[in-house]
């Protein structure tokens, strides 16, 4: 008879069955060890951590779940042609389109009527953010809202309407019928870069942040009362948050001549005086102040789908947090007033080019640009002519200062085909032009492309007979006009690190 304690023995041919796992030490180890007759100090810490790692757990789930939820979006662009591929946001050079739009639907009708914008509203602050591979340079380049730029033709991602090109229009407009997107297209075409990531942010995104980091110090030479921003000010240094705070970014009478570009120098100011606050603060380092500045400002953020995403967003900053305030330079683009419209702006060439050219090859404006010296020789590689170079009439106006500088620079063309030429005696001018009439249009893209200049070189004019080439200062020597390599003090007007004060419109 087999008692209660002995295992059954196999049947012959049979292997044993396997032994349970609670057998043996394992079973001993446990009986010694029980959780219902463990200390009550072990039972109410392990209840304490189980809770708190629930709670860990939930709390940052919630916070993703809620940022997340917050974050609106929109394309990248609205038709242009893209010659890059995608960056690495964590370690590439990054171009990113900061937007300031002037909407008053939703939260904005507090700052005005929907009548006062129109379609997706237009950028009342244009700025493009350039963060250097290494994290080593920063450049917040501003565009100003009365800039005049050729925008292309745009398509509506959303509705599928197309919108022709519209050239002369002020670069404030560019979003206004097509969306973000044909900002960004602009924005690549005026400059020659390619954008990667852009941010909007409304009326609202302003004054929530100032409030979310306890205002931001700024600095006037003589007390602002400004009726039309409602800005209200003393003399020296203020604090300002919420609708001061956006009066101040927003108004155009208060600063300098009561223009654009004063506003724009406030702007910067203010910029960078927040930058310093939260350095100085340590918020950009403290998970709890930055959960609250993210919750205010994906609610008000619009961005494009590439950045739609909580881990998108806390690499970008994850970049900027340590970044010397010395090393963000605020830039404003060279520009000039409008030959057609004293009350806008023109971009002031060749300066600009230069500063795009140098800006394409590096973040570091301290590097000259590449191609800004002359090369050897000029290139005759002009693209296929549809027409017989020898017939088309070239003329060479010799604006350089040096006499008989045209019979050298005709030489040039004479060699690249262009065999019908004239030469005139102009006056002198800083920079080389080609100037052409109606029906000439691809024979000066062609001559401008033989020496190397850019689009903003070319102008048509009715006076003009064929195509002119017009030698300034730049084109004194060399078979190409020589570019100057830009300076960080020709174009840097400020950096975070710098406590400006604002000069104020004495007009205002």
């Amino acid at each position: 008879m087999v008692t209660r304690h002995d295992a059954p023995s196999p049947e012959p041919g049979n292997s044993p069955p396997a032994a349970y796992p609670g057998q043996g030490k394992l079973a001993v180890r446990s009986r010694r060890f029980s959780f219902r007759r463990a200390p009550r100090w072990f039972k109410i810490t392990s209840a304490v951590v189980t809770v708190l790692l629930i709670a860990v757990i939930a709390f940052g789930g919630y916070w993703v779940w809620r940022l997340q939820s917050n974050i609106s979006s929109s394309a990248l662009g609205a038709g242009g042609l893209r010659t890059e591929g995608p960056v690495d946001d964590s370690k590439d050079r990054l171009q990113i389109l900061v937007l300031g739009t002037d909407t008053r639907s939703g939260k904005n009708g507090q700052f005005g009527t929907t009548d006062q914008s129109s379609g997706y509203g237009q950028s009342d602050v244009m700025m493009l953010l350039d963060i250097s591979a290494d994290n080593n340079h920063v450049n917040v380049i501003s565009l100003p809202r009365d800039l005049l730029v050729d925008i292309p033709a745009c398509t509506d991602n959303k509705t599928g309407q197309h919108y022709a090109a519209r050239p002369g229009a002020m670069i404030n407009s560019a979003m206004a019928e097509a969306g973000i997107g044909c900002a960004v297209d602009t924005v690549n075409k005026l400059t020659g870069l390619e954008v990667d990531h852009f941010m909007m942010a409304d009326f609202n995104a302003v004054t929530e942040l100032s409030k979310a980091v306890g205002g931001v110090d700024v600095c006037v030479s003589s007390a602002v009362n400004d009726p039309d921003s409602g800005l209200h000010l003393p003399k020296g240094t203020s604090q300002v948050e919420g609708d001061q705070a956006l009066a101040f970014l927003r108004t155009r009478h208060a600063f300098s001549d009561g223009g654009d570009l004063g506003r724009i120098k406030a702007q910067q100011s203010f910029l960078g005086s927040l930058v310093r606050k939260l350095k100085a603060d340590g918020t950009l380092g403290n998970p709890q102040k930055m959960l609250g500045i993210a919750d205010t400002v994906t609610k008000n953020l619009t961005v494009d789908d590439g950045l739609a995403s909580v881990p998108a967003l806390l690499t970008i900053a994850g970049r900027l947090k340590n970044i010397d305030p010395a090393k963000v330079n605020f830039i404003t683009v060279p520009n000039v007033p409008a030959a057609s419209d004293p009350n806008r702006l023109d971009l002031d060439q060749p300066a600009a080019s230069t500063f795009f050219a140098a800006l394409k090859q590096s973040a570091d404006l301290s590097q000259p640009a590449a191609g800004a010296a002359p090369s050897a020789a000029p290139s005759t590689e002009a693209p296929k002519a549809v027409y017989d170079k020898a017939l088309q009439p070239i003329t060479v106006a010799n604006g350089t200062g040096v006499t008989g500088r045209s019979q050298e620079i005709a030489t040039l063309l004479s060699s690249g085909g262009f065999t019908k030429l004239a030469r005139i005696q102009a006056d002198a001018r800083p920079e080389t032009m080609v100037y052409y009439g109606a029906g000439f249009a691809d024979v000066a893209a062609d001559v401008a492309a033989m020496f190397g200049l850019p689009a903003t070189s070319i102008q048509q004019v009715a006076s003009v007979q064929g195509v002119q080439l017009y030698a300034g200062q730049d084109f004194a020597t060399g078979n190409k006009p020589t570019l100057p390599a830009p300076k960080p003090n020709d174009v840097v007007s400020q950096t975070a690190q710098d406590q400006t004060c604002q000069t104020t419109n004495p007009a205002g």
